[in-house]
Parts: structure tokens; sequence; C-alpha cells
């Protein structure tokens, strides 16, 4: 079995290449992956369906007075739901993290004209949340984002930095370390959820902090 690294918040390239399927982005500014049907049709259709139930519109920790900057509508899954469970036992077979160090799997619409604007995952020390959002858990480790169906036109997600994008496919996973391999913070995962132009864009995404997550 390959090794990962020993906080158990986090995993490593090895342990993931090991899935069949997973691939690497050739890039050595960041660790960032994908993997094409990772999720049958029917588990995103379920998925897609709690989306549905729970929806409210979206929210930023550290609002930076741009209220076009995340447009979308989200929602928390709740851990009990079938689908919920199912995978979760898809992600910690694929990347090996403890459980324990996961964010409630959270799922997100976006709609005609909406978008998440570039933006990084993890929380910046110097704002003034960060100690509300990071005092229990700790900062965020990998981020593990799947695309739940087709869209008509738009809803890719842009890495900026190094100019990759990823199109929305069902059932494909898209996946980063948001540190360096130092540890550090990583700005180079910046990244954009970009405007949907036609359709409805569905996505999970499930992340991992450096210690339990401990909220209830």
């Amino acid at each position: 079995m390959h090794s990962v690294p020993p906080n158990p918040g986090e995993t490593s390239a090895a342990f993931l290449l090991a899935r069949p399927g997973v691939r690497r982005v050739p890039t050595d500014r960041l660790e960032l992956f994908d993997c094409p049907g990772f999720l049958p049709p029917a588990l995103c259709a379920d998925l897609v369906a709690l989306i549905e139930q729970e929806r409210r519109p979206s929210t930023l920790a550290d609002s930076n007075g741009d209220y076009a900057f995340r447009t979308s509508e989200t929602c928390d899954l709740s851990p009990d739901a079938p689908a919920v469970k199912a995978l979760e036992e898809r992600l910690v077979a694929l990347n090996g993290i403890d459980p324990a160090y996961g964010e409630p799997v959270q799922g997100q619409r976006y709609a005609v004209g909406q978008e998440f604007k570039a933006h990084t995952d993890y929380f910046e020390p110097d704002f003034p949340d960060f100690a509300r959002f990071c005092s229990v858990a700790g900062n965020r480790t990998w981020t593990f984002m799947i695309y739940l169906n087709e869209v008509d036109a738009g809803g890719a997600t842009r890495f900026k930095v190094i100019g990759k994008t990823f199109q929305p496919e069902t059932g494909k996973l898209v996946c980063w370390n948001n540190k360096r391999p130092d540890g550090r913070l990583n700005p180079n995962t910046l990244h954009h959820g970009m405007k949907v132009r036609a359709g409805v864009k569905y996505v999970i995404t499930k992340w991992y902090r450096e210690r339990p997550w401990g909220w209830e």
C-alpha cells in the first residue's frame, strides 16, 4: 500500500495515482488531479436531487465587498442520506483520509449567469474571521470536487495560474492539495467557477482539515 503523509487529514499523490483513472496535471506549481467517471450517473442523479431539496444562497467566509463574487446556491448534505454515505465510501477508498477530518459534504447549484469568481479554498491567516473558522479543525488541506452533470454551455473550472480548465462532465472528480510540499498555503490553487451560459451546473465539494472537524 502506498504511504500517505503522517497527518491523517491529508493524502498524497502516490496514494491517489494508485487508483486507475486518476491523472495528475503536469505542473510543479500545485498538486492537481482529475478522474473522469469517478461517480456513476445514478449516484450523481441522487445527489442532484438532494441539492435541489436543500439549496440556499451561497455565502462567503470573508466578505470582500463584491456581492457578485459568489452567486450560486449551496447546501450541506446530511451524512445519513444513502447517497452521501455512498459518496463518502468512494472518497475514503480513493484518498485514504480519515473521515473525521472531513467537513460535511457540500452541494452547489449554478444557474445561468451564476459563478464563483477566482478564489482559493483555504482560509487566509490575516482575515478577521480566521480564528473563528480554523480554531477547532485548522485550515483546509485537500479539496475534492465532483461535477454531477453536463452543462449546456459554460460552467468550467479554471485554474488561472497554470491556465488549466476543466469542463463539467457527469461524475468527473477534480482534486487538489491546498498546500505546498513544505506545508505553506499555496496561492497557485487559485480557481474560478466560471459563469454558466446555458443549463444548470451541479457540483459536490468535500474539504478536509488539519485536525478533526469537531463542529456540530
